[in-house]
């Protein structure tokens, strides 16, 4: 029995603002394509379709459009919901989609029901537990509030049915985070009660356990013989924290005693992700010899300059034009609050407290441009009238506002309001002066409709 194990599609992302989907449309192709070469049984998905309960209509067409290739191959699909999937959403039509061999588990009561197939040593069961949020389903699994209970209640329920079958060879999906994984930056954090990790010995005695939500590939001890425990990972990096993951999909081989062996396709990989570090000029200085490298990837900066540069990031795009992330990490320690609060509590000059605030932003000391600058705002505000609105305040360049004549502030005055007015049209017409206003004429609201005497308004 061959099984192609894939799941984090996160269908909808975006990396740092960059649009993915494009590119996990070609994922989806080449997994079709890698599940027709390989002549598996069938594909297994664990959990996180789709990036968010709401997704976008273009990922919701993209994963149409996978799932029709998958059923005209007649290659069968089991699909778990994960922590970022709306079970209800995903698991519409469910019984309905079950026709075309696309298998939804996405509700409490579907755990134990296992999308059975054969081969030449008999019958294998293939299971698909959803995320099970605590709180949502420890009622009706008979569980404790924590995710180790919740699954272990599921699990025994598979137990219990595959034994009910007279069925040796057992296959789990399952969205949730099992002890001693490595996690990345990516993963969304679903502790309860301060705990989010589960044990991977409430797997013990299935055959593969075909897991999802670290993006990371990885096996993970079960304590059992005889049982699998795995991490695909994602195919695709969500965060810069994952630059350093070899993404690929679990191809699991189960033989006639259950025994499984394991092999990983790389998938494809859209551009490499970089992380540099340094000055900025130093970085635009070595940036030609480093373009072989850079030039095509989506790169991370840390710049470790004192102060911050001007216009770096569009200095950085012209070098490498995939740049997503601009961090700032300066040498030297920066002061700290106590220090900062005592500056400030010794310190009466407005400018010099402003000037504290630059240098805290900044990393680095206001310069004599930024102090001139601080020092003519401050000088407005001090010396303007004090029967000025705030909004009235004229920096040095700006055009003065005009302000209503004598005659123009007596008749605001004589306006009434929308309480004194006989009507709306009324107060309309006499709400502000005639070239600040649509008229009546402009406005074209609808006449409204003529109804037959004595009818009834329409019921809500």
């Amino acid at each position: 029995m061959r099984l192609l194990h894939t799941s984090d599609w996160h269908l909808g992302r975006t990396l740092h603002g960059e649009n993915l989907l494009a590119h996990q449309a070609a994922f989806l192709d080449w997994l079709l394509a890698q599940a027709v070469s390989h002549e598996v049984h069938a594909v297994v998905v664990a959990g996180d379709v789709y990036d968010r309960a709401v997704p976008p209509l273009d990922a919701v067409a993209v994963l149409d459009r996978a799932l029709r290739g998958f059923a005209a191959a007649r290659i069968p699909v089991l699909i778990t919901s994960g922590n970022h999937d709306s079970a209800v959403r995903l698991g519409f039509g469910s019984r309905l989609s079950e026709l075309a061999g696309v298998h939804l588990r996405t509700s409490v009561a579907d755990i134990a029901r296992p999308v059975i197939l054969a081969d030449e040593h008999g019958d294998v069961a293939i299971y698909g537990i959803p995320y099970l949020l605590p709180d949502a389903v420890m009622a009706d699994l008979g569980a404790e509030r924590s995710h180790a209970s919740v699954l272990a209640a599921a699990t025994s329920l598979i137990r219990a049915d595959a034994d009910g079958r007279g069925i040796g060879r057992t296959v789990v999906a399952a969205h949730a985070f099992v002890t001693g994984a490595m996690p990345s930056d990516s993963e969304r954090d679903i502790r309860v009660g301060g705990i989010g990790d589960t044990p991977a010995s409430v797997f013990a005695g299935l055959s593969y356990v075909a897991l999802g939500h670290v993006h990371g590939q990885q096996g993970v001890s079960s304590g059992a013989a005889g049982t699998t425990v795995r991490y695909c990972g994602s195919p695709l990096a969500f965060s810069f924290s994952e630059r350093h993951h070899a993404k690929s999909v679990t191809l699991a081989e189960i033989d006639n005693a259950g025994r499984v062996t394991t092999a990983r396709l790389a998938t494809p990989v859209p551009r490499p992700l970089r992380e540099v570090r340094g000055k900025l000029d130093d970085l635009l200085a070595r940036a030609d010899a480093a373009a072989a490298g850079l030039a095509g990837a989506w790169v991370k900066v840390v710049l470790t300059d004192p102060v911050r540069p001007a216009s770096p990031m569009e200095r950085l795009r012209e070098k490498w034009p995939h740049t997503l992330v601009l961090d700032f990490d300066p040498e030297g320690a920066l002061p700290g609050s106590a220090t900062d609060l005592r500056r400030l509590a010794r310190s009466a000059d407005p400018v010099e407290i402003c000037g504290l605030f630059v240098e805290y932003t900044s990393g680095g000391p206001a310069d004599d441009d930024q102090q001139a600058v601080l020092r003519d705002v401050i000088e407005a505000v001090q010396h303007r009238d004090p029967t000025e609105r705030p909004g009235d305040l004229e920096l040095a360049g700006a055009e003065p506002a005009s302000a209503a004549s004598p005659a123009e502030q007596a008749g605001l005055a004589e306006r009434p309001g929308l309480d004194e007015a006989g009507s709306v049209d009324e107060w309309l017409a006499n709400a502000g002066r005639s070239d600040d206003w649509l008229t009546q004429a402009e406005l074209a609201f609808p006449e409204p409709a003529s109804k037959p005497a004595g009818s009834k308004p329409a019921a809500a």
